[in-house]
């Protein structure tokens, strides 16, 4: 362990195996940078672009970090899950930080998805998430700590229209991830949960959207540095920008029909209009 000056607390991530899901690039990636520069032991991308994947684990070790390893998974997949994570579980005892960070967005009208895309999406983003850390969890309950990050999002506060079944995955995210953390907490153990709900972040993910008032979409670098913070103060919730730390009480306090003249006032409802996305060329994350 060492001292941090930041924080005045003793840094959790030093000398911790750290798994990221999603990490061969965006956030997953600056997630793997913030890890190495706190000296974690291992870094362990997982990504179902294999191409990029070898891309982010070479340009590390050009960079000197060797002990930066890749895994091609699917995290929709539970086999693909459990397989990747029983090679991994077969070299060390346990993953002491996972960031569940993998996800992927479809911006359309509802009646407009395919089946496909409902499909991938609930897999990614829900599934997925709940399978990497049934695949981990009973060795961090084992050794008595771990720290699970999900990486959910404003849109699972807040209705949005064009982005339903997104919105609907990170509902999910949100009660499944908070759920968790209270059943850890009940062991007694060093075992931490972390939520994070951002509103949109300008990764590529979200290209075309337009920020709602007093929501500006958000610098990738920016909200790293919050999670990881979160990560050493063993924060609950990581909410961002600040406007979305009302949420909740402003949709627990107002009658649903004003909360949405509310929304639609600051441009809410209407931030996925012009959503295009990731380019052709990308992948899911």
């Amino acid at each position: 362990m060492i001292f941090d000056q930041n924080t005045s607390k003793l840094s959790k991530i030093h000398n911790q195996t750290v798994l990221i899901t999603g990490g061969a690039s965006g956030l997953g990636k600056l997630f793997a940078e913030r890890c190495l520069a706190e000296k974690a032991t291992a870094v362990i991308l997982w990504d179902i672009d294999a191409a990029q994947l070898d891309r982010a684990v070479e340009d590390f070790r050009a960079r000197g970090h060797a002990n930066v390893l890749g895994q091609r998974v699917d995290v929709s997949d539970a086999a693909s899950v459990a397989a990747a994570a029983q090679k991994v579980l077969s070299e060390r005892p346990a993953v002491d930080i996972l960031f569940n960070n993998a996800g992927i967005v479809v911006g359309k009208p509802f009646e407009e998805h395919s089946y496909r895309e409902i499909e991938r999406t609930i897999g990614v983003n829900v599934l997925g998430a709940m399978y990497v850390a049934r695949a981990f969890l009973p060795a961090m309950i084992e050794q008595g700590r771990g720290h699970l990050v999900n990486i959910a999002s404003a849109a699972g506060l807040i209705p949005n229209p064009r982005m339903s079944v997104y919105a609907s995955s990170k509902w999910a995210v949100v009660g499944w991830s908070e759920s968790l953390r209270i059943e850890l907490e009940a062991l007694g153990k060093d075992l931490r949960v972390t939520t994070v709900e951002p509103s949109y972040i300008n990764t590529g993910m979200f290209d075309g959207v337009k920020a709602p008032l007093l929501t500006p979409i958000l610098d990738p670098d920016y909200l790293v540095d919050k999670v990881i913070q979160a990560v050493k103060n063993d924060r609950i919730l990581v909410r961002e920008p600040a406007v979305v730390k009302a949420l909740p009480l402003m949709r627990g306090l107002l009658p649903t029909r004003a909360f949405d003249f509310m929304a639609r006032r600051f441009g809410v409802y209407d931030s996925m209009n012009d959503f295009v996305g990731r380019r052709p060329t990308d992948k899911d994350a």
